[in-house]
């Protein structure tokens, strides 16, 4: 039986367990003691798997497309996602709402889901993965537009620094039609954001 710990990976499990060790120590805890034994290695595993999007190229999930004869807006809306901030290695949280006006050819509302977390699993800034997403949308599905807005609590300001518990960070990224017209922005803001 394979141990699912072990398998091959592109990360450096061994350097992260021993920082994490390093880490320990220097804030003066003990990594040997029974509660810290194993943290380095979980902490090495829980990296692996938050900033797996290093790996993973967002772009083969729209590799897949259909030709269909729709020039209407898809929105998908309320994707979870959680990303790690790049400043500070903390974790944000939130939904992303997506839109896309087709130009003949649409993809699986999961592939859209996976672009979003391909992105999000690394380390990241709000700002660029908004801009990440819509662009790829953009040269992918050769779409006439696309508009992506995040909602996001960063822990980096929810649990530290000012510690602002309610915060929420909104981006928004509107590309082609929905950026040169005003009447198509408005109604994809209006879809994005509707809460039922």
């Amino acid at each position: 039986m394979t141990d699912p710990h072990n398998t091959p990976s592109p990360v450096d499990r061994d350097a992260i367990e021993r920082a994490v060790r390093q880490i320990l120590i220097a804030v003066g805890e003990n990594p040997g003691r029974e509660g810290l034994r194993d943290t380095p290695g979980r902490v090495a595993r829980m990296y692996e798997e938050l900033l797996g999007g290093l790996f993973d190229e967002p772009a083969r999930h729209l590799e897949v497309g259909f030709t269909e004869n729709y020039d209407e807006m898809v929105v998908l809306r309320d994707i979870p996602f959680h990303s790690i901030c790049e400043h500070h290695l903390l974790p944000f949280m939130g939904r992303a709402h997506v839109a896309y006006l087709p130009r003949g050819k649409v993809c699986g509302v999961s592939k859209i889901a996976r672009v979003v977390d391909a992105f999000a699993h690394r380390p990241q800034l709000q700002e660029r993965l908004t801009c990440q997403i819509a662009d790829l949308l953009m040269e992918k599905l050769e779409a006439r537009g696309a508009a992506v807005i995040l909602e996001a609590t960063h822990t980096c300001m929810t649990i530290r620094g000012v510690k602002k518990s309610d915060a929420v960070m909104v981006t928004s990224a509107m590309r082609g039609t929905f950026k040169s017209n005003l009447a198509t922005r408005t109604e994809a803001v209006n879809l994005l954001m509707a809460r039922t």
